[in-house]
């Protein structure tokens, strides 16, 4: 079994299209305003939007995207205007995080894992 993508809840997809472009990935698919579909620009997961008339209650959706070279992705970003609510940092589970939100409020984490990711210490 692989992962294949993951689809998250948007209010308003003509303002998370341009925002998750903004971060780097690809969009594959524009069917705004109902939904979107993005590459990711390593590997082959793909990422979704869709429309909907109100949030989830609760704490939401944390995602995780990958990124090869943190403290660069990120520095990038900061340039284009994106707002972290934490830059990279050490994690004690041994990756590198950075941590922001997206215009809906989903809370996404951009981080490096390395070996680690799959592999820490500690693996059963």
């Amino acid at each position: 079994m692989n992962l294949n993508q993951i689809t998250i809840p948007s209010l308003d997809l003509y303002k998370s299209v341009p925002f998750y472009k903004k971060l780097g990935l690809l969009l594959i698919v524009d069917a705004t305003p109902d939904y979107a579909r993005f590459e990711c620009p390593e590997g082959d997961a793909t990422f979704s939007i869709h429309k909907v008339d109100e949030l989830p209650k609760g704490d939401g959706l944390s995602i995780y995207f990958e990124c090869s070279d943190l403290d660069a992705h990120v520095k990038d970003l900061l340039e284009k205007g994106i707002v972290f609510e934490e830059l990279p940092n050490a994690k004690r589970w041994l990756w590198g995080e950075a941590r922001l939100r997206d215009l809906d409020n989903n809370h996404l984490i951009l981080f490096y894992g390395g070996e680690n990711r799959k592999n820490p210490p500690w693996r059963v």
